[in-house]
């Protein structure tokens, strides 16, 4: 996907959306200060260039039982390529990996997890995780507090 060129308004109402995703058309058009037709027009050629690409709740992960983050450093096996099919789809699988990222350096995937507690992400980490085709170490850092969890972007040029 390339950049695209914003213009102010659809500045404002990326960055209105972002904050208020159950807001009315007619809410944003106000934010906006921009007309409930010309607005509409503008948040719907925004989804539909893929700038917008889906709204979703932010559940209370304690308010749910869900006291531990914890994000896994995760080394594949040289060669792992044969095995990736079945890690990505290991991932995709399971509610508790919140994201997965591939990255550079000395493993090769980091993952956000949620789990009621220790125990449970141990077992998670023991049962699970070692347990698939193609991983070979774990490395896991608890989280202790959540300073910042957003997934706003900049919009600022």
């Amino acid at each position: 996907m390339h950049v695209i060129d914003l213009d102010q308004i659809d500045r404002r109402i990326l960055s209105y959306l972002q904050e208020h995703g159950r807001a009315s058309n007619l809410d944003l058009a106000d934010a906006v200060r921009l007309s409930p037709a010309q607005t509409l027009r503008r948040h719907r050629r925004l989804e539909e260039i893929g700038l917008i690409k889906r709204y979703e709740t932010r559940l209370s992960a304690e308010g749910l039982g869900f006291d531990v983050v914890a994000f896994i450093q995760v080394t594949m096996e040289r060669g792992h390529i044969r095995d990736l099919s079945k890690f990505k789809a290991l991932v995709a699988e399971l509610a508790q990996i919140q994201e997965c990222f591939s990255v550079t350096g000395e493993f090769d995937y980091v993952l956000k997890v949620v789990a009621r507690d220790l125990k449970s992400l141990s077992d998670f980490l023991l049962d699970t995780l070692m347990r698939t085709p193609g991983v070979s170490a774990v490395k896991s850092t608890v989280c202790l507090d959540e300073i910042k969890c957003t997934s706003a972007m900049p919009l600022k040029p």
